[in-house]
């Protein structure tokens, strides 16, 4: 049993949320987690509530309205668990991606007390105008339109009050929640639930920075200032901070307006297109991208140029992560199923006795793709292919790639949407090739070499100083050599037991064939303080027995 909440807010909040779980029809799963009994203990008894044509709703529809119901953590939780396509099945993921926190609106004056404490004076001196109706309100922020006393529209988006508080404590709930889960239950822990919460928790803790944001925007904003066509929001610094984000006012059309895009006269195949480089851009070149490139993200002005927006959720890869990614797609062209499997299950940490199996369903899949047209394959389709393959073997990803897979999926799912003939394999050939021949490029070889060169002089003209540092340590008698050797302690504890028992067993014979020679004396009168030497040996002989089948039935057991 879980150890209970460390406050009766906590406990409180628990019991809220065991309460929607029990009216979504999640029952079953309270009572394996154990949650219902930590609530009834106490002394908050659960009644199981009338859900009426609850039950009766898919199981991913449940979840995700019952996420909704929890609050924005949960709401946030669910769009991080949209993008674990390696754990959850596609009719989750396509459930949770529906998750959008849209909440009723906060009163302007309630929404800017924080905001106006941390400025000193009141929003209406540093703006000329704002708009008291918001533009949207979702579970952490609202967005306002206002024009600055220079005379440019922007856009404001404000946190909303006391939100980092609930969020914090709901995530101290979930990190004990998770560390009890990964303690009692395997199957739970090999999806890591507790690494999982971490990386939930960083995401939300920068989307509740607003600052972090802006950076985020000038960021993906510098990499395309040479490109006309791909622009970001301005942020003007002067009025942003963490609570608050003042960004320049875009007056185009939204992507998700699909009227609005038909009758804009947009050319939507090149749309399509720009965005599908812009991204690939971001990831195999600038390797910090956009990570949720969905409709409602980018707007569309004059000349087919996109304005992307909103990037609370970005994904940042390593040269190394980037590389293993090429080399993954580039082995499944090359029809490797060996190389992909040991890229898959290095990213997974798993073991490689895996190896076999997984390398049979890797070529099976490579096989499938393989003799199909381009045009005809379908991106989405084969990422959820190779995925289910991940977790029918246990395999998890790390948090960047599956950042990446979604932002895959999201971009796919927009071309799609704009062109249906949108062949997102054809638009990332180009930037794969690029990066194979980048790789091996005579300045990256050179590189390579100079780094490799660097690293072995350092190696060699450190080793004196090494040796004299381990000569010195040895002289003060503070060099210490530790094995470290797996369940020594155990094995060593088995055998000192063993050891115990088998000398007992000789004393206890011992005793017996002593005691019955002494007692089995006839026709001789033994002196009374042998007789009972005899007798007590004896006693003691079977006292022992009892002792001895007793211990090692209790070894047994435990084994």
């Amino acid at each position: 049993m879980p150890p209970l909440p460390g406050s009766p807010g906590e406990l409180r909040r628990l019991t809220e949320i065991s309460t929607i779980l029990l009216r979504y029809g999640f029952g079953d799963f309270l009572r394996y987690a154990g949650i219902d009994r930590v609530v009834e203990k106490a002394g908050e008894v659960l009644h199981r509530q009338d859900s009426g044509r609850l039950g009766e709703l898919p199981a991913p529809e449940r979840m995700r309205r019952a996420l909704e119901e929890m609050g924005p953590t949960f709401i946030k939780l669910g769009q991080i668990l949209s993008t674990r396509v390696d754990l959850l099945a596609p009719e989750y993921i396509r459930e949770l991606e529906k998750l959008r926190d849209h909440v009723p609106t906060l009163p302007f004056d309630e929404l800017v007390v924080e905001v106006e404490a941390e400025l000193g004076r009141p929003l209406k001196e540093v703006f000329e105008r704002v708009d008291i109706v918001p533009l949207a309100a979702g579970s952490i922020a609202q967005t306002h339109r206002a024009r600055l006393s220079s005379g440019e529209e922007v856009v404001i988006k404000i946190r909303r009050p006391g939100i980092r508080g609930v969020i914090d404590a709901d995530l101290r709930l979930l990190t004990r929640i998770a560390r009890f889960a990964a303690r009692r239950f395997e199957d739970v822990a090999r999806f890591q639930p507790e690494a999982i919460i971490r990386e939930f928790a960083n995401s939300i803790h920068s989307e509740l920075d607003f600052a972090i944001e802006g950076r985020n925007a000038e960021t993906i904003a510098k990499a395309f200032e040479n490109d006309p066509a791909i622009s970001t929001p301005r942020v003007y610094w002067d009025w942003s901070s963490e609570m608050m984000n003042v960004q320049a006012f875009i007056d185009g059309v939204p992507g998700s307006d699909r009227e609005a895009v038909d009758a804009g006269g947009f050319d939507k195949r090149r749309i399509a297109r720009r965005g599908a480089d812009a991204v690939l851009k971001m990831m195999f070149e600038d390797r910090f991208f956009h990570a949720d490139p969905h409709p409602g993200n980018v707007f569309y002005l004059p000349g087919d140029k996109l304005v992307f927006i909103d990037f609370g959720m970005v994904g940042q890869l390593s040269r190394q992560r980037r590389d293993e990614m090429v080399d993954l797609l580039h082995g499944m062209v090359e029809r490797r199923a060996d190389k992909v499997t040991e890229i898959l299950l290095a990213w997974a940490d798993a073991d490689e006795r895996q190896n076999l199996a997984l390398e049979g369903r890797i070529d099976a899949f490579i096989d499938r793709v393989h003799g199909v047209a381009l045009e005809r394959l379908d991106i989405s389709a084969l990422t959820r292919d190779l995925f289910a393959a991940m977790r029918d073997h246990n395999l998890t990803l790390p948090s960047d790639l599956t950042l990446m897979a979604k932002a895959f999926a999201s971009l796919d799912g927009m071309g799609r949407q704009l062109d249906p003939e949108f062949d997102m394999v054809a638009v990332a050939q180009p930037f794969l090739q690029r990066q194979m021949l980048q790789r091996y490029s005579p300045d990256r070889l050179a590189r390579k070499a100079r780094d490799g060169a660097a690293e072995g002089i350092e190696l060699v003209t450190g080793l004196p100083r090494d040796l004299r540092k381990l000569l010195h340590m040895a002289q003060r008698g503070r060099l210490t050599l530790g094995i470290d050797v797996q369940r020594l302690e155990q094995h060593v504890d088995r055998f000192d037991r063993a050891v115990t028992r088998v000398s007992m067993a000789i004393v206890i014979a011992a005793l017996i064939i002593g005691s019955s020679l002494v007692m089995s004396v006839s026709g001789t009168r033994l002196p009374v303080g042998l007789s009972v030497f005899a007798m007590l040996g004896f006693a003691a002989s079977v006292v022992g027995g009892f002792w001895l089948v007793y211990s090692t039935w209790r070894s047994g057991g435990r084994r």
